[in-house]
C-alpha cells in the first residue's frame, strides 16, 4: 500500500512551509518595521497612513519668534515694537511740520507778507 503522505514528504512539507514562513517574517521586517525604524532613529516622524517618512517643522521657523518665548510673550515684545516704530514716526512728523512752520515763517519775513 502506497501512502500519499510518507515520512519523507512530510519533512520536505514541513520544512518548505516553515522556509516559506520564515523568509515572509525576514520580509515583513525588512520592509515594513525596518522603514519605520530608521525614519525615527533620525529624528524624523513616520506617518503610517501613507508608510513615509516625513521631516517635522521646527514651530519657531513658522512663527518667528524664538524657542522658548510664549505666544502672549511674543505679541508684548512685537506690540512694543510697533509703539516704538509709531512714537518714532509721529516724531518725524511733528520735526517735518515744525520745519514747514519755521521754513513758512522765514519764507513770510523775506517776503513781507
Amino acid at each position: 500500500m502506497n501512502r500519499f503522505l510518507t515520512m519523507r514528504r512530510l519533512t520536505i512539507l514541513f520544512v518548505g512551509i516553515f522556509a516559506v514562513l520564515v523568509a515572509g517574517a525576514f520580509a515583513f521586517q525588512r520592509f515594513y518595521v525596518a522603514p519605520e525604524e530608521k525614519c525615527e532613529s533620525q529624528g524624523r516622524w513616520w506617518w503610517a497612513e501613507e508608510r513615509r517618512c516625513i521631516t517635522p517643522t521646527y514651530l519657531p521657523d513658522i512663527t518667528g519668534r524664538p524657542a522658548g518665548m510664549t505666544r502672549a510673550e511674543a505679541s508684548d515684545r512685537q506690540n512694543r515694537e510697533l509703539l516704538q516704530i509709531e512714537d518714532g514716526l509721529a516724531a518725524q512728523k511733528a520735526a517735518r511740520t515744525a520745519q514747514t512752520e519755521r521754513d513758512l515763517a522765514d519764507y513770510r519775513e523775506k517776503t513781507g507778507r
